[in-house]
């Protein structure tokens, strides 16, 4: 924790396309002087200038990391991307400081620095959502300062300019800059300084929070403020409130859990819950009608779990002026204590913070005593009594929550839950002497697509820990990553995985050499999580910054497979084959590296998935391809090799996959479809090309090993056919051990290491991208 002299805030802001940084100093009563203040226009540059404009601030104002005692971010609502990059840097800065993390609306900032300027009365703050939509609140302005008047929403921007007072209020906002035409009306507009936030705003704002006793807040639960789900979470919702919703399957299941799924509730399912509400719920029982329209309704959260197409339990909630009113959550009696109960909630909760709610409340009986039970052990809260309240007259007892302290009781991840691990939690092991490893200490992170991971690797080249937390069960029933979810869930579990993994290693913060992260390629909009995050942890420790090229992580987990007595050395030909990338490299020496070929259209990876989604598999689909291709007949179907005598080193996946979507649509209309043996023949093709070109490779190149990389790395028979095919060339075959087939940050340190040894170091001014040419050094 800070100590006394650890007396300044440091806040900043990047949702609104600028970058507003302010240095303040705390007095008593939570009292914030304004010290210095910047501000500066950054559109789609935030990342690269952030900590390059606070490394100025705190130089002209001669102020220190280690006077540092609280980081204060603007949570938004703005730009998503914006957002993130301010609430990352600010989640890495606190957690390598060791000092609190305070998140501030921006527009309260904005309101706040209406007040410092000299603006009263009532105010409207407009902020641009994007969609043709606007973020406003209201608020009211006098000589005490800002009063929030409504809560956080989202609405459409000419709708909403109708109905605003023509007179008595002054707005202000970025929304005025691109809907000049609707709001030009009004009486009064601040001037434009004020219309996005400044350094002295956000100082403002944090003094009001921290007057009201807000301020010592986790890193790992201060998340950006949302007014509505991802765009697939919403054609979800519309999609299963329709009458003809079908049944879908979706979701995989976690080693040694239950055999449930849990998703969202649609049409379906209403005439199953009615039937379990008359059997558990008596004379209070919703009717199938009660479900179906309230399913359809915009401001409800529905959640439910299946097992074998059976209903086990469901739930539901109303969202109303930031609270979640609970309306029900339900489990069949064969399937209590299982945890359904459990994860329903906690879906419930994501999706209502992730609508802009703060706390939660319902009603239960009072002699439900292990309902009671359940709800208090999830952190919730007795606050009254409702007499004679249901229809037998029988008492409901009132419970309360706070959603984000509640979520860590109910979060679960498919490795280990890392939902965060608090400051006070943190000091014991902090204060420990540091464990005797060797230097470089590096904690590197890895957002790359759906796996938020982090791993600390010792000078001596050992692992120290590695862990994962998995977001597979939130995009498995889309049937693929949906980039928005991605980002959001990185936001959420990035400090718990980084606190685990230096936990697991037996080391503090303050012990790192240097911080590094996965900088391309990959899905931006995760990747810059990843790459801010650690940028703020290396900031805030002064030690390097190191990026790495994902691509060349996977080359460096072939590292994690080999003996000390038998280490992995180039030259070598390297297969790389994952969801979004199907290569060959001749590796020349570690860090040189030529691309012989790629694929021209689907990566082997997507194929997969293409193919078990046709075949009404779930996602991700090479596992479940792989399990039934061991029941069927590899030769029962031929299905094209496309470019296997090519002469060169280019893949195409997308005529096969067509191929076998078509072959399949075929065979099922005419009553035929063998899915064992789509799954072996489609296997056997794929695997027919990959391994005959790398052979080819291998005799060009006169390389004498040969290695794997990538997700699809961890196919058993095409690991089984490389080493048939090595053997036959007197090749060392050197694969990553199964775990580490996936994206992990174990392979992310071992780069990190290597690049720390030779100086290259990435500067606080680089970026993510979607890109990267694994040939061009960096």
């Amino acid at each position: 924790m800070a100590d006394a002299s650890q007396d300044i805030v440091v806040a900043f802001d990047t949702a609104n396309e600028v970058i507003a940084c302010g240095i303040g100093r705390r007095g008593d009563e939570g009292a914030v002087q304004l010290i210095a203040e910047e501000y500066l226009p950054a559109h789609r540059a935030s990342n690269t200038r952030l900590l390059s404009t606070l490394d100025a601030l705190m130089a002209q104002v001669s102020i220190s990391r280690s006077q540092i005692g609280l980081v204060s971010v603007g949570r938004g609502p703005g730009s998503f991307t914006g957002v993130r990059i301010a609430m990352a840097t600010a989640k890495g800065m606190a957690s390598a400081l060791g000092v609190p993390l305070l998140g501030i609306s921006t527009l309260d900032a904005l309101a706040w620095q209406a007040w410092l300027a000299g603006v009263r009365g009532r105010v409207l703050v407009v902020a641009d959502a994007m969609r043709k939509e606007v973020y406003p609140a209201y608020f009211q302005l006098d000589e005490a300062g800002a009063q929030r008047l409504t809560e956080d929403r989202v609405v459409k921007a000419a709708a909403f300019a109708l109905d605003i007072p023509h007179e008595g209020i002054t707005l202000l906002g970025d929304a005025l800059f691109k809907y000049a035409e609707l709001f030009d009306r009004q009486s009064l507009q601040a001037e434009e300084r004020l219309w996005t936030p400044q350094g002295s705003g956000l100082l403002a704002a944090t003094e009001q929070a921290l007057r009201s006793g807000s301020a010592h807040t986790r890193p790992a639960d201060v998340l950006p403020i949302y007014t509505r789900l991802s765009d697939a979470e919403e054609s979800e919702r519309a999609r299963l409130a329709k009458t003809e919703a079908r049944d879908l399957v979706s979701g995989v299941q976690h080693a040694g859990a239950p055999t449930f799924n849990i998703r969202p509730m649609d049409v379906a399912s209403v005439s199953d819950a009615a039937r379990i509400e008359r059997a558990v719920m008596g004379t209070d029982a919703w009717s199938e009608r009660a479900f179906a329209d309230d399913l359809a309704q915009a401001n409800r959260i529905w959640w439910m779990a299946q097992a074998h197409g059976e209903l086990m339990g469901y739930g539901g909630a109303l969202i109303v002026d930031g609270d979640a009113q609970i309306l029900k959550v339900a489990t069949v009696p064969k399937a209590r204590r299982q945890g359904i109960a459990c994860r329903i909630l906690s879906r419930i909760l994501e999706d209502a913070r992730n609508l802009a709610a703060t706390t939660c409340s319902l009603e239960v009986r009072a002699s439900n005593a292990g309902a009671i039970a359940f709800y208090e052990s999830c952190g919730m809260t007795y606050v009254g009594t409702r007499p004679g309240y249901y229809s037998d007259r029988e008492d409901a007892l009132i419970y309360t929550g706070d959603i984000n302290e509640m979520l860590p009781h109910l979060a679960r991840t498919d490795v280990r839950q890392v939902a965060g691990i608090g400051l006070d939690e943190r000091e014991a092991w902090q204060e420990a002497e540091p464990q005797e490893v060797t230097p470089p200490r590096i904690l590197a992170i890895e957002t790359s697509c759906d796996e938020t991971a982090g791993a600390v690797v010792e000078g001596g080249g050992a692992i120290l820990s590695d862990v994962v937390a998995s977001q597979i069960d939130f995009h498995a029933r889309f049937g693929g990553v949906v980039p928005e979810i991605a980002s959001r869930k990185h936001i959420e579990a990035i400090c718990g995985v980084a606190e685990a993994a230096l936990q697991d290693a037996h080391l503090a913060w303050r012990d790192l050499d240097a911080v590094a992260a996965t900088y391309a390629p990959g899905l931006v909009g995760a990747l810059v999580v990843g790459v801010a995050f650690a940028k703020g942890a290396a900031w805030a420790l002064d030690v390097p910054y190191i990026g790495v090229n994902h691509l060349e992580g996977h080359i460096y987990a072939n590292k994690l497979g080999c003996s000390q007595d038998e280490p992995f050395c180039p030259p070598a030909v390297v297969s790389l084959i994952s969801g979004g990338n199907t290569m060959l490299v001749h590796m020349q020496d570690w860090q040189r590296y030529r691309i012989l070929g790629a694929t021209i259209d689907d990566a082997v990876g997507e194929a997969f998935d293409k193919v078990a989604k046709a075949l009404g598999l779930p996602y991700p689909g090479g596992p479940h391809i792989s399990r039934l291709a061991k029941e069927g007949d590899p030769q029962a179907i031929h299905f094209p090799r496309a470019l296997m005598h090519s002469g060169d080193y280019r893949f195409s996946l997308s005529g096969l996959k067509t191929a076998v979507i078509t072959y399949i649509q075929q065979a099922q209309v005419a009553g035929t479809l063998d899915v064992a043996d789509v799954c072996a023949s489609f296997e056997a093709a794929v695997i027919d090309v990959q391994v005959s070109k790398a052979a080819r490779a291998l005799d060009e190149t006169g390389a004498n090993a040969f290695c794997l990389g990538g997700g699809v790395a961890a196919n058993p028979e095409l690991r089984r056919a490389y080493e048939k095919m090595c053997a036959s060339r007197g090749a060392r075959l050197i694969m990553p051990p199964l775990e580490s087939c996936g994206d992990n940050a174990a392979m992310i340190a071992l780069v990190a290491l290597d690049r720390y040894r030779q100086g290259l170091f990435s500067s606080l001014d680089s970026d993510a991208y979607a890109h990267a040419d694994l040939s061009v050094p960096y």
